[in-house]
């Protein structure tokens, strides 16, 4: 073999066996830390397992743009396929082959398809119920996007805690996930009256919601107390060091490796899997107890 040059035609190999080995990947907005993150986890998941990624990018979640996508990784002969959060507006439009082994990372989808997911409600309400015990009246929201799912579903939590503990909600300010977009709404939120505490949806809008108090004159968290979400590496060496609920995208990229691959290779139906995925509070040193003196502006 060494002589000749041979090596064994693994193409033919997978005809034969109907096992190619491969994972196909549909994501939509890599930009974004939670696709990006995920699709690393499962890439590192999916080599251990001796698997390939073959990932594909589309413009549009919609059930049309899904099938096509889904058709294109077909033709390159996928054993199954993870789908990174499939944006629309209910889980019944996502209509898949029914002989195509699947998981949504997308925790809309539990208990409607195979699907591993953050448990969106409790990571927001660990960063609510944080500000809450520190002794804030009442908590501002920088949101995400109104056209993606895990932001809405923190603003829903974050209205309903509020109303729950007695508080008026106050207006919503809405970001784009990105530090510029957290820059510019933090101008507005910088000259609100009475914030105390800001809840982000994530920790790029929240580092650029820091700079924005602090060019204003106020600080963090004498002030102002701030949370993001994510745990991405940077929030801690930002000044102050970022309180986050840390999403575990490694358990989340691990969890639909071997929730796909138990379809593939048990040839077992698993739509009532399900698997949420805790988050974490990291508290650091952007969050304290209000100042009595912003209170009362």
């Amino acid at each position: 073999m060494n002589t000749l040059g041979y090596s064994p035609n693994t193409a033919a190999r997978a005809l034969r066996s109907g096992n190619f080995q491969m994972i196909g990947v549909i994501a939509h907005r890599l930009a974004r830390t939670g696709e990006f993150r995920t699709i690393e986890a499962v890439a590192d998941a999916a080599m251990r397992e001796s698997y390939t990624v073959t990932l594909l990018d589309i413009e549009t979640t919609s059930s049309t743009g899904l099938s096509a996508a889904v058709a294109r990784l077909r033709h390159q002969a996928i054993d199954g396929l993870v789908i990174i959060r499939a944006e629309m507006d209910t889980p019944s439009k996502l209509v898949l082959p029914p002989d195509l082994p699947v998981v949504v990372s997308d925790s809309r989808f539990l208990g409607t398809k195979p699907a591993v997911g953050t448990d969106q409600v409790a990571a927001a309400a660990a960063a609510i119920d944080h500000l809450f015990s520190l002794g804030h009246r009442t908590i501002h929201h920088l949101a995400g996007p109104s056209d993606s799912d895990p932001a809405e579903m923190r603003v829903a939590t974050w209205r309903r805690k509020l109303a729950e503990a007695g508080h008026n909600v106050p207006p919503l300010f809405r970001g784009d996930w990105s530090a510029a977009s957290g820059y510019r709404e933090g101008q507005r939120i910088a000259a609100t009256k009475g914030v105390t505490a800001v809840f982000a949806a994530n920790d790029e809008m929240a580092a650029g919601l820091m700079r924005a108090l602090h060019e204003h004159g106020l600080d963090v968290p004498g002030d102002v107390s701030v949370v993001g979400v994510d745990g991405v590496d940077l929030a801690e060496y930002l000044w102050p060091p970022l309180t986050t609920v840390a999403q575990d995208f490694t358990m989340i990229g691990n969890e639909l490796v071997a929730l796909l691959l138990r379809q593939i290779r048990e040839g077992v139906s698993a739509v009532d899997e399900q698997v949420k995925v805790p988050a974490t509070l990291i508290q650091r040193s952007s969050t304290a107890p209000p100042n009595p003196a912003r209170l009362l502006r």
